[in-house]
């Protein structure tokens, strides 16, 4: 069935539609074990019609709410988990686990190059320092990647008696280096804890739940998090976040949440649970949605010339797709026309501009029902060489492909692309 009137296009498309096929069973293998493994979770809680309700005022005695929390302590192998509307985005969750768990004196290195952008006000390297972790009198220091691998040499040479958290930063972020597996994550956690066992090791799982079989936590991490407006909210979350892990940092995280005394215990949930759970078991589908239309995009830009990361039948372990355009006006085009092709806002043309916790404009195309919700199809970047378009999530396989080839018809018809 021909979904472009452009003859070579189409016969791109129908090549690319057979060059994914191995990577897509993959992708649907790995979506039936992990919805298992969400299934068995909310069946080992006992979830009932009487948990998705919620709670208002203070939330004391929410089960619905700590039942969720069960199932995703459940799922992530964590002793305790948090997971809350009052958490506004991935950035949020990793700043509660941060500063809780770093007093002064304290120490943390990121063991992934620089942390993303919006993380870099957080620490206090950037921005005006009001509220960082520097002005706390914690320290900081990163280590860069050696060949796109974590240096675990140098990271056990810098590490001290003051360093009190490693960080790692699975996804790519806004880099052109790769993303890091699970299982460079468990050699490092594991070269880490060999020489270093009381150094606690927070992952930043954004983009990255539901991707692969395991979690950061089953691997040695002692705390993840991320937000619900990515894979686990599926699609449907409105807001929230999680963290999860060792139950001790967990109640530091909680007292930072609310105030110490009164931690985990309250918090209302108000409207958000049916959204939360339901969310939650539609993740390991949607992500496999995602994944399929990332491995397209991949496959048929490829074809037309442009260098992609990952490659169509490389393995995955997040959602990020890049394509690097090394010229500005053709990241910026291509941005636009998947703007175009959104189910919300696509007759508004997105130019780069500033945007809080970003050193560099930033252009973002998202016509997405919820603002901001990165496990729908958006493209974005910060303008600045070598001028590489981040792609990620989609709801379903279909829409990132009509979105993609609508993507490609506007470059073609503005002569940005040939075929």
């Amino acid at each position: 069935m021909e979904i472009t009137h452009n003859k070579k296009l189409q016969q791109l498309i129908d090549k690319a539609d057979i060059t994914v096929m191995e990577q897509f069973k993959r992708i649907e293998q790995m979506a039936l074990f992990n919805q298992k493994k969400v299934l068995d979770a909310f069946n080992a809680v006992k979830i009932s019609e009487g948990d998705l309700v919620g709670s208002n005022g203070y939330g004391y005695d929410d089960m619905g709410r700590d039942n969720l929390e069960a199932v995703y302590s459940h799922v992530f192998k964590a002793e305790d988990t948090i997971v809350r509307p009052q958490v506004i985005s991935g950035t949020h969750a990793i700043t509660l686990a941060l500063q809780a768990n770093l007093m002064h004196g304290d120490e943390l290195i990121y063991i992934t190059g620089k942390p993303y952008d919006t993380l870099l006000e957080v620490i206090g390297v950037e921005g005006n320092g009001i509220g960082s972790l520097m002005e706390s009198g914690v320290k900081y220091q990163h280590v860069e990647l050696k060949n796109n691998q974590i240096d675990i040499q140098s990271v056990l040479s810098v590490i001290s008696d003051q360093t009190k958290m490693v960080a790692i930063q699975r996804s790519k972020g806004y880099s052109s280096r790769p993303s890091l597996t699970i299982a460079q994550i468990e050699s490092t956690i594991h070269a880490v804890k060999q020489a270093y066992p009381n150094v606690i090791v927070f992952v930043d799982n954004c983009y990255g739940e539901f991707v692969e079989d395991r979690e950061p936590i089953e691997v040695g991490a002692d705390l993840i998090a991320g937000s619900l407006i990515k894979n686990p909210g599926g699609g449907i979350c409105k807001i929230g976040g999680y963290i999860a892990g060792r139950k001790d940092l967990i109640e530091r995280i909680g007292y930072r949440l609310t105030a110490p005394g009164i931690g985990k215990e309250a918090g209302a949930s108000l409207y958000s649970l049916h959204e939360m759970y339901q969310g939650f078991f539609l993740s390991p589908h949607v992500v496999s949605q995602s994944l399929k239309g990332a491995v397209f995009m991949s496959a048929i830009l490829t074809a037309l010339g442009l260098e992609t990361t990952p490659k169509y039948d490389d393995f995955r372990t997040d959602l990020i797709q890049s394509v690097t355009f090394n010229d500005k006006e053709k990241m910026i085009l291509f941005c636009q026309a998947i703007q175009s092709a959104s189910p919300v806002n696509s007759q508004f043309l997105p130019m780069p501009a500033y945007m809080p916790g970003y050193t560099d404009d930033v252009i973002m195309a998202a016509g997405t029902f919820i603002q901001g919700a990165s496990i729908e199809l958006t493209a974005d970047g910060p303008i600045r060489a070598p001028y590489e378009a981040y792609i990620q999530g989609g709801l379903t396989y279909e829409h990132v492909k009509l979105a993609t080839i609508k993507a490609i018809e506007n470059l073609i018809e503005k002569k940005v692309i040939h075929l």
